[in-house]
């Protein structure tokens, strides 16, 4: 391959591909950096479709930087409820208060001063920086990599191959639109170079991709054995009192930080579930609580573990709630979960909520 040839006409076959396609999202038809920055960080563990409702709801409620960084912190959360990997959300909470102090509310333009947000990797400094405000720095996404990998058939998988993959990409990237072309390449790579059964056909790129010319597609990128996730065993208790529900708040810190959820935890070797929920929330509110009948038996999927939760419907017998292992507490009634940021696994018990509200 002609490496001149090669780096005269790929960016601009690539971007008039990318511009004829015209993939129309909404954060596409803004040039405010507040709008690209938060609907890079929601795309970053989000499909499109996924990512899509939860930004216009977002811009809807908090239109802007000043908006965010006055909201409560159980307000970002809960619209942000269900998109998961919340640290994302509360980073992007704690950037902008940032922003607002220190920099007047004005989204920095040096790379370097914005990487010093917290969320702000790499990844969603290049995005931000080249969209936003047209700095010629690639972006490097799950699919740019891939699509770069498999043009230069790269045999070492990522973070391996970061300096080659970054090095072809600064060599190319168009310095006039690099934010047309970065997003070109994410667009490559979602919709055409995709991870199974690409569509390497209608590729407008493919004669410069050395794995499409050496029918070696599959080959690449090279795969990084896949650890096993772990699995757990949880119990929970619906703790009822005067017909009202006791939840608490998980630590800021952690997974699932600032979450609402029912009182419970992992069953430990040799315990059942109703020991757990009994230990659990004394241990974690200071309450005496007696389980009744067993409930609802769910399991959940979360990026690097599942668990399988066995609910069971408790009693209040004793104690004054504190919060003794968690942030918070409420007693709610039934109908008042939506006004709370869950995490996932607790919606799968929502529909019994109602209908043990009268144990």
């Amino acid at each position: 391959m002609n490496s001149s040839v090669e780096k005269n006409t790929f960016p601009l076959e690539l971007m008039n591909w990318y511009l004829h396609k015209g993939y129309d999202f909404p954060w596409r038809n803004t040039s405010d950096p507040y709008s690209i920055w938060l609907s890079e960080v929601m795309l970053q563990q989000a499909r499109v479709s996924t990512a899509s409702p939860y930004y216009l709801h977002w811009i809807s409620a908090l239109p802007d930087i000043h908006s965010v960084a006055e909201a409560p912190i159980d307000n970002i959360l809960k619209l942000w409820e269900g998109l998961g990997y919340y640290g994302r959300a509360r980073n992007f909470h704690k950037a902008c208060k940032i922003v607002i102090e220190k920099h007047g509310g004005v989204i920095p333009r040096d790379p370097l001063e914005f990487s010093k947000l917290p969320g702000v990797g790499p990844y969603i400094c290049a995005a931000v920086m080249s969209i936003a405000f047209n700095l010629p720095i690639p972006a490097a996404d799950g699919n740019a990599i891939r699509v770069i990998s498999r043009m230069n058939s790269i045999d070492s998988p990522y973070p391996k191959s970061k300096k080659r993959i970054i090095t072809f990409l600064s060599g190319h990237i168009d310095t006039i639109s690099p934010g047309y072309f970065n997003q070109a390449i994410m667009d490559l790579g979602r919709e055409i170079c995709t991870y199974k059964n690409p569509s390497c056909y209608i590729c407008p790129v493919n004669i410069y991709c050395c794995s499409y010319v050496n029918n070696t597609v599959d080959k690449f990128p090279a795969n990084i054995k896949k650890v096993s996730r772990p699995h757990h065993n949880v119990a929970v208790g619906l703790i009822w009192k005067d017909n009202r529900i006791l939840i608490s708040k998980r630590n800021d810190s952690g997974l699932l930080g600032g979450l609402w959820e029912f009182p419970g935890g992992k069953i430990r070797s040799g315990e059942n579930g109703t020991s757990c929920v009994v230990r659990e929330a004394q241990k974690t509110l200071n309450v005496l609580v007696v389980p009744v009948a067993f409930v609802k038996q769910i399991k959940h999927a979360y990026s690097h573990f599942s668990i399988t939760v066995d609910a069971y419907s408790c009693t209040f017998r004793g104690g004054h709630p504190r919060a003794l292992g968690c942030a918070d507490f409420r007693w709610i009634h039934p109908r008042e979960t939506g006004q709370f940021a869950f995490h996932g696994a607790c919606h799968k018990l929502f529909d019994k909520i109602l209908e043990t509200a009268s144990v």
